[in-house]
């Protein structure tokens, strides 16, 4: 087989034209390719009278060895290596627990069950179908479930967002990631699109797919349920207490492998951790706003005179600026979707960004965050950073008028400390609704100082961005966690049998990174059960 990189392909080409496209870039005929697999597509649409696809195909064909040596650009030899899980049969009476059900903690328990290791996992929020009532209910009532909201459920923060499925990492079991996903219920072409997401509504289908299947293999599921405390004697884990969030119900289960892959907003629990002797330390995050654009608007800015095009996909950005007083940068970008309500505890306001799968939504929202240091914290309390967020998320309840209104402002008016009074041409979409009002009076200077030398940045870079009436709502507090839960290279906290995991324990951020460090610590755990 070869791989062949940086095929230029119109964007209008229908699929099964493709091929023409290839054997031309081989200088071959077509009937000389036994086979052609769109393997990764990436749309280029820098310039808008020349809108492309740069794709990757893999293919077999009559006389490779002759097109390798003809030196053909981008044409190599392809060996495909899918990852594999190293472990199954794993025989030991020892059962896991993972708390968190969240990416981290599903493809954890995922490998685990595959390997026969029959995990326990307990997961503080409902599962996927009542936690979408729980979350409907906030939207439409605000009324708030501590327990089970954007940030703790089934599936994780990730669940409602936009999906997306991109990652800085490279690693091997990126790939093993993605298929998973599409063969529990995700769209195929996460298979291939450079830029892959899933969409909240596909997203529900496939954690419940995933948890299925890990019931089917021997593992359990224990919704609504708490950690309430981690017991150890001698730097070894001994057991778990644990709490019905429901009924209060409370038990003690013994064991000696529990995973933490508890998410960035457990609060309580980092603080349990922190009071029960677990090492951790400070770790850079990040804190803004959430800023808003019509869907149509952001196209055009991207798009040019093309973006009344059915076919092109809706547009997204991604802008980053390093200034004298900071660092900012757009995250999560969600291209026609809407800002959600993503609070866990009462009297805080947190906002975030999802997107459906055919992200249609009247407008395309992004974070705009600016970089906050361990340094930048007063104190040396290793969770300073986390009182540091919910400080503010407090002034942003109180500034919205203490119903979980988020406090909102136009861009033009943020730039001259203006407070606004109504919005101009985009309508804000956050739920339960908005208070407009004066951002700056409750960001620390260095926020808003930042923040208003990023969007000067980000103008020069997309003319247009800086459209006045702009929507700004705030604040994003929980783009990742403050603090890490130390671990050495077998995977272990300071405590025995402890795995901290993903994104919560300071190790990931995001859903691909989040799933491939559980997948790790499912191979460190079960190389633990296969020598003790």
């Amino acid at each position: 087989m070869l791989k062949l990189a940086n095929v230029k392909i119109p964007y209008k080409t229908p699929d099964e034209n493709y091929i023409n496209y290839v054997s031309k870039k081989l200088r071959i005929n077509k009937n000389d390719i036994v086979s052609c697999r769109l393997l990764k597509r990436s749309l280029d649409a820098r310039k808008e009278n020349d809108i492309h696809y740069v794709c990757t195909f893999v293919i077999r064909a009559k006389n490779e060895s002759e097109i390798i040596k003809s030196k053909k650009i981008n044409v190599q030899r392809y060996i495909p290596m899918p990852y594999k899980f190293p472990f199954s049969n794993v025989k030991s009476p020892i059962k896991p627990v993972v708390c968190g059900s969240g990416p981290a903690g599903l493809f954890c328990a995922l490998m685990l069950a595959r390997a026969g290791a029959n995990p326990l996992v307990i997961e503080r929020g409902e599962r996927v179908e009542e936690r979408n009532k729980s979350i409907e209910k906030f939207k439409s009532q605000g009324l708030l479930n501590t327990n089970s909201n954007i940030q703790f459920g089934e599936g994780g923060a990730g669940t409602f967002s936009d999906g997306k499925l991109t990652c800085g990492v490279n690693d091997e079991r990126m790939d093993f990631v993605l298929y998973e996903f599409a063969s529990h219920g995700a769209p195929k072409d996460i298979l291939t699109n450079a830029k892959p997401h899933i969409g909240t509504d596909f997203l529900g289908i496939t954690v419940k797919n995933i948890r299925e299947e890990i019931i089917s293999l021997g593992g359990e599921f224990l919704f609504d349920t708490l950690m309430t405390e981690i017991v150890h004697e001698n730097d070894a884990l001994k057991g778990i207490n644990i709490k019905n969030v429901k009924s209060g119900k409370e038990e003690y289960i013994p064991c000696e492998i529990l995973v933490c892959a508890i998410g960035h907003s457990s609060r309580e629990t980092y603080e349990m951790m922190l009071q029960k002797g677990f090492k951790m330390e400070r770790k850079p995050f990040s804190v803004g706003v959430r800023i808003e654009h019509k869907r149509e608007y952001i196209n055009k800015l991207q798009y040019k005179e093309a973006f009344i095009e059915d076919s092109l996909p809706t547009a997204d950005y991604k802008l980053a600026c390093h200034l004298t007083m900071g660092s900012a940068y757009t995250f999560c970008m969600c291209p026609g979707g809407e800002v959600v309500a993503s609070a866990s505890e009462e009297g805080g306001v947190v906002t975030n960004g999802m997107s459906k799968f055919k992200r249609m939504s009247e407008n395309s929202n992004s974070a705009v965050l600016v970089s906050v240091t361990p340094d930048m914290i007063e104190g040396d309390d290793v969770l300073g950073g986390m009182y540091f967020q919910r400080d503010l998320e407090k002034k942003a309840y109180e500034l919205g008028g203490k119903n979980y209104y988020a406090p909102c402002q136009k861009l033009g008016d943020f730039l001259e400390n203006i407070e606004s009074r109504d919005a101009g041409e985009v309508k804000p979409s956050y739920k339960p609704g908005v208070k407009f009002t004066d951002l700056n009076s409750i960001m620390p200077l260095f926020v808003s100082q930042t923040l208003k030398g990023a969007f000067l940045e980000f103008d020069k870079k997309m003319k247009g961005f800086n459209q006045s009436d702009a929507i700004l709502t705030g604040l994003e507090t929980r783009s990742s966690a403050p603090v890490r839960i130390i671990r050495n290279e077998n995977g272990q906290a300071n405590i025995k049998g402890v795995y901290p995991a993903g994104e919560g324990a300071g190790y990931a951020g995001g859903i691909m990174s989040s799933a491939v460090d559980g997948i790790k610590c499912a191979e460190k755990i079960c190389y633990a059960l296969n020598n003790a």
